[in-house]
C-alpha cells in the first residue's frame, strides 16, 4: 500500500506539479474512501473528513486511530493502515478541522477542541475505547486526547512527538507574523527543503511527494485560508504544551522517535545557541518514558523524524508487540 501510494502521487507529483491543488484537497488520492462529520464551530459550519477502514485480516475487535502530523494529512498513514488492518484493527484515521480535506477555519485551534472533535468522531461510529498514535504535533494532540478522555484510551504510542520540550522559551511570533511567514514560503525548492529534512537518508524520494501537497496549495485562489489556518495552529503547538503532564499519562505509553530526528517548530526565532540544545529527540523520548508511569521508549536507528515512513518494518514491528499487550 505504501508503494503504491508512494508511486502513485510520485508520478502525479511530476506531472501536475504546477497544477493548483484546492485546500480542500478534493483532487488529491488518499489510500481509502473519505467520508465527512459534520460540526459547527464558533459559529461556523464545518466538516471533517476521516477514513474508517475495516480489519482486512481476521478483525481482533479493536480500533487505532492515527493522528496525523502539521505538515501533513491522513494520506501519510498509507502503511500503516494497511498493516494495522491485515492485523485484525479497524483504523480510523481523521483529518482534524484545519488539514487535509477537512474545512480551514479562522479559530481558536487547541488542543482540546481537537480531542473533543476526535471524541465526537468516534461517537458517531460507535467506537467506545481504541489505541492512540499520534506522529509530530499528532503526538501532542493524542497526548491530550490521553489525558482529557483516559477512559477511552487503552493504549498510546507517540511517534516522534512535538511537545517533549516547552518551546515556549523561543522568542514568541504573533499570529500575523507567523500569517505573513506562511503567505511568503511559496517557493517549492525551500518547501521541499522542510520536508527532506524529515529524513535521516538524503537519497530518500519520499519528501518529494509529502512536499507535493504545500507546493500545489500554494497555488489556490484560497491559499490565504490555509495559511491562517497554519499560523494559527503553529501558535497552539507553541501556547500548549503537554510536556509537564505526562505523568498523568496512566495507560501504556510507546514513544517511538529516530535517532536523528532534530525537529524544532519555530526555530527561525531562536539563538544558535538555544537551538543546539534543543530538539535531541532519542535523549527527550527517554527522559519522557521515565516521567510516564507505564511508559517506554524505543530509538529508531539512522532515521528522521516519520519512522512510519522511513523505517517501515521496524516501526510496524514495534508498534505491533506494544499494541499486543493491549486489549480495549
Amino acid at each position: 500500500m505504501l508503494r503504491l501510494w508512494l508511486v502513485f502521487n510520485f508520478l502525479l507529483a511530476g506531472t501536475a506539479c504546477a497544477q493548483p491543488l484546492g485546500i480542500g484537497l478534493e483532487s488529491y488520492l488518499y489510500p481509502h474512501p473519505v467520508k465527512f462529520l459534520p460540526m459547527r464551530i464558533e459559529g461556523q459550519d464545518l466538516r471533517m473528513a476521516y477514513m474508517d477502514v475495516a480489519a482486512s485480516g481476521t478483525p481482533n475487535g479493536r480500533t487505532v486511530v492515527l493522528m496525523h502530523g502539521k505538515n501533513f494529512g491522513g494520506y501519510y498513514w498509507a502503511n500503516v493502515i494497511a498493516f494495522l488492518s491485515s492485523n485484525g484493527y479497524r483504523v480510523v484515521v481523521p483529518d482534524q478541522i484545519g488539514w487535509g480535506k477537512s474545512s480551514k477555519p479562522e479559530i481558536h485551534y487547541s488542543f482540546h477542541l481537537l480531542a473533543a472533535n476526535t471524541a465526537q468522531l468516534l461517537d458517531k461510529l460507535g467506537v467506545r475505547r481504541a489505541s492512540v498514535i499520534g506522529h509530530s504535533t499528532g503526538g501532542m494532540l493524542a497526548a491530550r486526547f490521553a489525558l482529557s478522555y483516559p477512559e477511552r484510551t487503552s493504549q498510546l504510542v507517540l511517534e516522534g512527538p512535538l511537545g517533549m520540550e516547552d518551546y515556549r522559551v523561543i522568542p514568541r511570533s504573533t499570529d500575523d507574523e507567523l500569517y505573513q511567514q506562511e503567505l511568503i514560503n511559496t517557493d517549492p525548492e525551500k518547501i521541499r527543503a522542510v520536508f527532506k529534512r524529515y529524513f535521516a537518508d538524503p537519497a530518500s524520494e519520499q519528501y518529494a511527494v509529502l512536499a507535493d501537497v504545500p507546493i500545489r496549495v500554494t497555488s489556490s485562489g484560497e491559499y490565504s485560508r490555509w495559511a491562517k489556518a497554519s499560523a494559527l495552529a503553529y501558535q497552539m503547538i507553541y501556547e500548549q504544551p503537554v510536556r509537564y503532564e505526562y505523568p498523568q499519562l496512566k495507560m501504556p505509553t510507546l514513544l517511538i522517535v529516530g535517532e536523528k530526528d532534530r525537529t524544532v517548530p519555530l526555530s527561525g526565532k531562536a539563538t544558535p545557541q538555544l537551538r543546539e540544545k534543543m530538539g535531541h529527540f532519542p535523549e527527550l523520548a527517554q527522559r519522557a518514558a521515565k516521567d510516564i508511569p507505564n511508559g517506554s521508549a524505543v530509538v529508531v536507528p539512522d532515521c528522521g523524524h516519520i519512522p512510519h515512513l522511513e523505517k517501515p518494518e521496524i516501526f510496524e514491528k514495534e508498534l505491533l508487540e506494544f499494541l499486543k499487550k493491549g486489549t480495549d
